[in-house]
């Protein structure tokens, strides 16, 4: 999977954690490869998982192994059954390890945009990617005046996802990362198959298209994008 990456043109990764049992693994997977970038973070989907001490854990993990950031974490109110008052608390400690650390924040906002970016607002300082947008334009026009960039993947590739077309045909290139939330989101043509980093190339093709431009402009562009955001 990593070689069919590098021939695709994909020369590093951002992989973050979403529960701490998974911490040590990924750890040791970015230690044997260097083109794997860590973030740390418990995710809101498997909160039944996360206990509270976890976040003192994070901590820990955040200041011994200085990852590029905290993630994924946010809030999910798409799913049954996840309490949300539980997800609000593990959101806000996590953004405040975030700001504590200088650190970027990778966020699920699943039917929550609007209270997550709130909840930045109301921290303040701090900076990041709302990963796999699927808002508004007035949504994400808010999130960029914070300075946050929005990710994009499998699902522009879609015609029917007219809505965030449009948004990736007309947003400022400066707020856009690729991403391909592999192994799911597969894109149109590769339905019912695992994703995989290598198909990156391919959203930024469908990106490039939609906008119009030469695919190694978004490619340089969302690169750089990325390497400012996490300090690669």
């Amino acid at each position: 999977m990593l070689a069919r990456a590098r021939r695709a043109g994909v020369h590093a990764q951002v992989v973050p954690a979403i529960a701490l049992s998974g911490f040590e693994k990924l750890r040791a997977l970015c230690v044997a490869e260097p083109t794997l970038h860590a973030a740390y973070g418990l995710h809101p989907l498997y909160l039944r998982e996360h206990r509270p001490e976890h976040l003192d854990a994070l901590r820990d993990w955040i200041e011994r192994e200085r990852p590029v950031a905290v993630g994924e974490c946010g809030l999910d109110f798409y799913v049954d059954g996840l309490d949300a008052g539980m997800q609000r608390n593990y959101l806000r400690r996590q953004l405040e390890l975030a700001k504590e650390f200088e650190l970027p924040v990778i966020l699920h906002a699943r039917r929550a945009v609007d209270e997550i970016t709130a909840v930045l607002r109301i921290i303040g300082g701090l900076r990041g990617v709302v990963h796999s947008f699927s808002g508004s334009i007035e949504q994400a026009r808010q999130l960029w005046k914070m300075g946050f960039l929005l990710g994009f993947g499998g699902p522009i590739t879609y015609e029917r996802a007219r809505r965030l077309r449009a948004i990736v045909a007309a947003m400022p290139l400066e707020f856009l990362l690729l991403e391909t939330d592999s192994p799911d989101q597969p894109l149109h043509g590769h339905q019912g198959q695992r994703n995989e980093p290598a198909l990156l190339a391919q959203v930024c093709a469908a990106i490039a298209s939609l906008r119009t431009a030469d695919v190694e402009t978004v490619a340089e562009a969302t690169s750089a994008n990325c390497r400012r955001l996490f300090g690669f």
